[in-house]
């Protein structure tokens, strides 16, 4: 071999860390997967060791590559090739893909090799990979989302204006609204764009509202898990899995998927714990205005320089059919960026495309055994759902609410009819179907309404 395993042994030693249960050739696998992405020649001796040693699990380790080096993709797709017999192009992204759906295990100390490879990014990430971590993803599905560690900073317990101080705003700005113990507030898409969190208090409640952009998805989470203990603040981690948003907790450093609001690497991991989920509604400045005119808002001075013109951050994003980060799509029953509105209940999990909203109208459904009533307008993407035990409830031309002829009221937290009966509001929230089918795939298309 052109690098021999003595001067190996030594590089392996140098790096303080202890290979105590090792064999030789999982070091030897550890540390020709670092030199992947070393000089030019590192690289090339590493590439002649995989040849020659011809196992798969040092695949994964290769397509990273790809998307880092892709001037040595003439050769490194050979090796793929040679390796997994596949022929998938240039595009690391094809690739990754190709990885979700055909798991391999990885050479011994993966998640040391992937701390040592992310630092060179952002010497912060070491805090989320280390030796024997616990995970309940596969790590070699993590990639870079393109910013370091709190690059996309969350906003903590942000300014807040009333509406004639919040002139920045326009009446068909679409915002998160939130009510919760009579504390009424809006967080505008345009600033929410380039922060994806904030961390914040509102009726009393400790909340995170959890923002994938690439998911399309706003999910408002209670951050309280233990009345004893101090409720969890979370950032973005400038990691994704599967095209979504990482985040992570700041006083554990766990990342935590932010559409199942569970932790799934690092020291929470098996702690069990499940966010729970509250309402909001994406709504127009406009219409959350007429609605609720003592609101809050989140004020333009955010502390942080960001140009918050509507679209500039994603703008070209959200207009696009395309995914910007790989994930695969199985559930084909919609196209991959179509928006619908899910909701999950007591282990029971459902979706509807808001096409079906088109014409703003009140639908009768029900999710498991819960019968279920859901008012929109995919106009202003505007859904909220609510138990109907059993009513059937319309919607009249004037967008009053009917069950028979008795007339309903709307509002955040219920709904009221006459002899001041109730019926609660339940905590759904837009998405993108990509990331609702691959993270619920139990949504099955027969159960999926589709005009």
């Amino acid at each position: 071999m052109t690098k021999p395993y003595l001067l190996l042994i030594v590089l392996i030693c140098s790096i303080n860390i202890s290979f105590a249960d090792d064999t030789i050739e999982q070091k030897a696998a550890y540390q020709y997967a670092i030199d992947l992405f070393g000089t030019s020649k590192e690289r090339a001796i590493a590439r002649e060791w995989i040849i020659e040693r011809n196992k798969l699990d040092i695949v994964p380790a290769i397509i990273r590559t790809l998307r880092y080096f892709p001037e040595d993709s003439d050769i490194t797709l050979p090796l793929l090739k040679h390796l997994t017999g596949q022929e998938l192009g240039k595009r690391w992204f094809n690739w990754f893909i190709w990885l979700e759906a055909n798991p391999i295990d990885s050479f011994k100390n993966n998640e040391l090799f992937l701390s040592h490879i992310f630092s060179r990014i952002d010497p912060q990430f070491e805090v989320f990979f280390y030796n024997d971590i616990e995970r309940k993803i596969r790590l070699d599905e993590i990639v870079w989302g393109g910013v370091r560690k709190d690059g996309i900073p969350a906003l903590t317990r942000p300014t807040l204006v009333w509406p004639q101080e919040a002139s920045y705003l326009r009446e068909k700005d679409l915002v998160f609204g939130i009510s919760i113990n009579g504390d009424t507030r809006a967080y505008p898409y345009r600033i929410m764009d380039w922060h994806e969190m904030f961390n914040d208090v509102i009726g009393g409640v400790p909340v995170s509202l959890a923002y994938c952009t690439l998911c399309g998805a706003g999910i408002l989470y209670k951050t309280q898990v233990n009345p004893e203990k101090p409720a969890l603040i979370f950032g973005s981690s400038g990691f994704l899995y599967r095209s979504n948003k990482l985040m992570y907790d700041q006083g554990t450093h766990t990342l935590w998927n932010q559409f199942s609001g569970k932790p799934v690497v690092g020291p929470l991991t098996n702690s069990n714990i499940e966010l729970e989920v509250l309402p909001v509604v994406t709504t127009t400045w406009g219409e959350w205005l007429a609605q609720h005119p003592n609101t809050k808002v989140l004020s333009s001075n955010t502390g942080f320089k960001r140009d918050y013109s509507p679209g500039v951050a994603y703008g070209a994003y959200f207009g696009s059919d395309d995914l910007m980060f790989p994930a695969h799509v199985a559930n084909k029953t919609l196209q991959q960026k179509e928006q619908v509105f899910g909701l999950r209940i007591s282990g029971a999990k459902k979706a509807w495309p808001l096409k079906l909203f088109a014409q703003p109208q009140a639908i009768n459904d029900h999710i498991g055994i819960i019968p279920i009533v859901i008012i929109g307008n995919a106009s202003t993407q505007t859904v909220r759902a609510y138990r109907s035990e059993g009513k059937q409830f319309r919607l009249n031309k004037n967008g009053e609410l009917f069950e028979g002829e008795k007339q309903w009221q709307l509002s955040e937290t219920e709904l009221t009819g006459p002899d001041n009966q109730s019926l609660p509001r339940l905590p759904g929230h837009i998405a993108y179907w990509f990331a609702w089918s691959g993270y619920f795939p139990e949504t099955l298309s027969k159960n999926l309404p589709i005009e």
